[in-house]
């Protein structure tokens, strides 16, 4: 390493970084102190959904970089999810201004510099905050990522699980909060005796400090994240009129007294993408890059069934398109299957201030190939707006580690004006979709012999909420749930020929039409297809019968069915 020349370090990159695909443009390399233009450091865009890594301690510049790296990847027409939680990247939607400093900076990385504003889309958790609100049911998000959320141990998480597989075998809905407390409250009660004798492995006094739990997630304000409507995820993978990918940013303005939930949210959003796309294999450019910041928050204190869950979402959701990469201050916050996986890494520098931090920065280096540079002292010493950098190329194996001047974005390196996101917002089509909440039939209504609580009025300029139209009866619904159980299965059904009656609702949930893309025989054809799972979705969410509902609990326990 001490023998090589400044010319043969620079052959070394300059060779490692030639690709012949589209690639996102990262900067120019640093090579004995001084930055080489001439030597510039990019990602395959093939690669980006072999996920990646963005590290580095407060205050290094990884949030620039990934506003960087979002621009790039909205121009090639790939589809951006960005966790703003500083609500710096809002900047994306507003024209930067150049200035002697910028132009002097992006001419000696040789960076032709343009003034742009991208396609943005805002987004906020349940309406916290300006962005179109996103919201979840409960069912939905699943007993894993909710117990994520309530802090519950793995027994309790177990009895969770019960209590879903309670619900979903009686037809009883948990669109929000109050339809699972229903739920619970019943299982406990005189009346729910026999029910809980019979799910084996729940006790009372478990299903007690559940119900607990729930009650102090409504005492925290937590119940407008979960209803209806339903957030599509498939929202996330739109491009805009132009052909550039949407940016799609996640306002996150109360992250600091919800860390939990933010974190487990973003999962669920995942999960749900997971379960939706098709396999996709090797693509010229994925179909949405996915940035977690804050990861450390996912990983801390989490059950083992949720590290086995993120885990296997990461090593699969590649093959549907699909890149995450994951944002944090050192590669030690994230464990080391998931680590594994990451193939592209931005590494920004670290502080080596206490001999926790001496660790943490010789883990950092251990994890690099063998390079040209000292890397630990480079890593000491970088300065903001520089990165070590390594990432795969399109054989398949990395690239020479790079110390690199990172580009400047275009747009705005701060939040845009409170103006131009509620205009924005207000122009958005998902705010007519999203925009009024909802209350259906669910289990909260049918345990209790009640009717749906009226929404009120919409919102100005919102469609009004949907009526309670009633729909085929349950008996109908089934027969033909297990005609086309026997047609795709070719096995005589499993289900039993008469419904179970219980609880009996006062009068059957609304059941939307289906879109004409999600008829029988585009169910059928998806399955022959091999795409069973989601021929099947569709039929699940057209009929809610106990077939689909035993097909569609994924990885995290969470299901797909929505009300659309």
């Amino acid at each position: 390493m001490a023998n090589k020349s400044t010319a043969e370090k620079l052959a070394t990159i300059q060779q490692g970084y030639t690709l012949e695909g589209a690639t996102i443009e990262l900067g120019a390399a640093i090579v004995d102190g001084e930055v080489h233009k001439e030597a510039q450091v990019r990602l395959p865009l093939a690669m980006m959904n072999r996920h990646g890594l963005v590290a580095g301690a407060t205050g290094t510049g990884k949030t620039v970089t990934l506003h960087m790296i979002a621009e790039q990847l909205s121009t090639a027409g790939v589809p951006v999810f960005l966790a703003d939680i500083k609500g710096d990247l809002s900047g994306l939607a507003t024209p930067a201004t150049g200035s002697e400093k910028l132009t002097a900076r992006t001419s000696a990385l040789g960076q032709q510099w343009e003034a742009k504003n991208f396609p943005v889309e805002f987004l906020s958790l349940g309406g916290d905050g300006n962005g179109i609100p996103v919201r979840a049911t409960i069912t939905s998000f699943g007993p894993i990522l909710l117990s994520r959320i309530m802090d519950l141990n793995d027994t309790q998480e177990s009895s969770l699980q019960l209590i879903f597989h309670f619900a979903d075998q009686k037809n009883l809905e948990l669109i929000d909060l109050k339809d699972l407390r229903a739920v619970i409250q019943f299982l406990t009660s005189d009346e729910g005796k026999a029910e809980l004798e019979k799910l084996g492995g729940l006790s009372k006094a478990t299903a007690g400090v559940i119900l607990r739990e729930l009650v102090g997630l409504e005492a925290q304000g937590m119940e407008k994240f979960f209803g209806e409507p339903e957030f599509d995820t498939a929202e996330l993978l739109r491009t805009a009129p132009d052909g550039r990918g949407v940016v799609s940013c996640l306002e996150l303005p109360t992250l600091q007294t919800k860390p939990l939930l933010f974190s487990t949210f973003l999962m669920w959003l995942l999960a749900d993408l997971f379960e939706d796309l098709p396999e996709a294999g090797d693509l010229d450019k994925p179909k949405l890059v996915f940035f977690l910041d804050e990861a450390h928050l996912l990983f801390n204190d989490a059950s083992k069934a949720f590290l086995e869950a993120i885990t296997t979402t990461v090593r699969l959701i590649r093959s549907k398109g699909v890149g995450i990469f994951f944002v944090t201050q050192t590669p030690k916050d994230v464990p080391a299957d998931i680590l594994g996986q990451l193939a592209n890494r931005v590494q920004h520098a670290l502080r080596a201030f206490t001999p926790e931090d001496a660790k943490a920065l010789k883990a950092t280096v251990s994890t690099f190939p063998v390079s040209d540079y000292d890397l630990e002292k480079t890593l000491t010493s970088a300065g903001i707006g520089e990165a070590v950098i390594t990432v795969m190329n399109e054989k398949g194996a990395p690239t020479p580690v790079a110390l690199t001047r990172l580009r400047a974005p275009e747009s705005v390196m701060g939040p845009s004006t409170d103006e131009l996101i509620r205009s924005t917002v207000a122009a958005s089509s998902l705010l007519v979709k999203y925009g009024t909440a909802v209350d259906n039939v669910s289990a909260y209504e049918k345990l209790n012999g009640q009717v749906a609580a009226s929404t009120g009025d919409p919102a100005p300029g919102l469609p009004p909420v949907p009526s309670s139209a009633t729909g085929a009866s349950q008996a109908d619904i089934d027969a033909e749930a297990r005609r086309i159980e026997e047609e795709i299965l070719g096995r005589p059904s499993s289900r039993a020929s008469t419904p179970e009656s219980y609880p009996a609702p006062p009068a059957p949930a609304p059941a939307p039409a289906p879109a004409p893309q999600d008829g029988m025989f585009g169910d059928i054809a998806g399955a022959l297809g091999g795409a069973l799972g989601g021929g099947l979705k569709s039929m699940v969410r057209s009929m809610g019968t106990q077939l689909g509902r035993d097909l569609m609990r994924g990885v995290f326990g969470t299901s797909s069915r929505r009300r659309r």
